[in-house]
């Protein structure tokens, strides 16, 4: 992939023209990252009172063929797209090759579904992560993607999970939804409900949608797919299986949704169906899983679902678990108890932890 640089360069602050040369942007703590071809020193020499951080160059504006004069060549770059900082005030960001929080807020504002798009996808894969201002320190890791319109749920995907739930093998995807308001960053805590006394764990994979899905061929199917992640999907039993009803009132409490820590695109996973998931309670191994067990894999989950909703960019589907959930747990079931911490993840899509706690008036906001 080749570019050449715009051939008016310029320097905006909160996207006011100041004057040519260089375009800078604000960095986190309110420094100044320059983004074009002209040095801190030089900025610093004619804004002498604007605290300038590292240098961060951006990448040129116009692409050209390879070969062009003023090419320059870069390689296909695979990512993990996260947002950090504060519930509420979150910031987009990638992980490096090296593990580190790189900022992306001089690119986009978030990442939600309009940065989804495989065209938005393709824009951000082509930064040099390395361009990009380092995130200094450990912050909180939210939910990767922001404006999530649907959470939905795939039942009893694994055979040996249904066995364990003493429930015969699907032959159609059982779907449900988990409300939008489980949704809760990756190491966040988990909070009991009030009244609940068969809360569970359940390590599954996630698929977050990049573009607009109706009545999808299984085998188009993964090309409508920005990403993949983790997911616990925290459940009550009691709520689920014995008070009548669909299994949602048992799925959609506060904090049951742990997603994350990042959103790997398809090309970075590679086959999806091939995937160790695991989780530990307590520094126990309740769950040992792989994706290729799955009764129904990713791509015909997404062709399923949308022939009966239409998914949008953003949402996201969680697609069932493997065996070793509390409630299977022989000759008595464990559930979840305040002080229990539940460590869990996906092979190339992260670990997640979250510490348990009990619900209290404070937590109603």
């Amino acid at each position: 992939m080749s570019f050449r640089r715009s051939s008016q360069p310029h320097l905006s602050i909160g996207g006011r023209l100041l004057t040519s040369g260089f375009t800078i942007g604000f960095g986190l703590s309110g420094t100044i990252c320059v983004s074009a071809g002209v040095g801190s020193a030089a900025l610093k020499r004619r804004f002498p009172t604007l605290p300038f951080s590292r240098e961060a160059p951006i990448f040129p504006r116009e692409r050209v063929p390879d070969g062009a004069p003023g090419h320059v060549t870069r390689e296909r770059q695979t990512m993990k797209l996260l947002r950090y900082g504060p519930i509420g005030a979150e910031m987009p960001g990638l992980l490096d090759a090296e593990g580190q929080i790189r900022d992306l807020s001089l690119h986009v504002s978030d990442i939600g579904p309009v940065q989804l798009s495989p065209a938005s996808l393709d824009r951000l894969r082509a930064i040099d992560p390395k361009s990009l201002p380092l995130v200094h320190g450990s912050p909180r890791i939210g939910v990767p993607v922001s404006g999530i319109g649907k959470f939905i749920a795939i039942g009893l995907n694994f055979a040996d999970h249904a066995a364990e739930s003493n429930a015969p093998i699907p032959k159609e995807p059982i779907v449900f939804t988990k409300a939008i308001t489980s949704l809760t960053g990756p190491n966040d805590e988990v909070i009991i409900p009030k009244d609940s006394v068969k809360s569970d764990w359940e390590v599954e994979l996630g698929i977050i949608i990049g573009s607009k899905c109706q009545h999808v061929p299984e085998a188009e199917a993964l090309k409508h797919v920005a990403g993949f992640c983790v997911v616990n999907d925290v459940s009550e039993r009691e709520w689920q299986i014995e008070r009548g009803g669909t299994w949602d009132k048992g799925k959609g409490a506060d904090t049951f949704g742990p997603t994350g820590p990042w959103l790997v695109t398809p090309d970075e996973v590679g086959d999806v169906q091939a995937l160790d998931m695991w989780l530990d309670l307590n520094g126990k191994r309740r769950q040992t899983g792989n994706t290729r067990t799955m009764i129904f894999g990713a791509a015909h989950l997404v062709s399923y679902v949308s022939r009966f909703i239409t998914l949008l960019p953003g949402d996201l589907i969680t697609t069932g678990t493997p065996p070793g959930v509390g409630m299977g747990v022989k000759p008595e079931p464990v559930y979840l108890k305040p002080g229990d911490v539940m460590t869990l993840g996906v092979s190339k899509l992260g670990e997640q932890r979250q510490v348990v706690r009990a619900w209290t008036p404070a937590d109603i906001a």
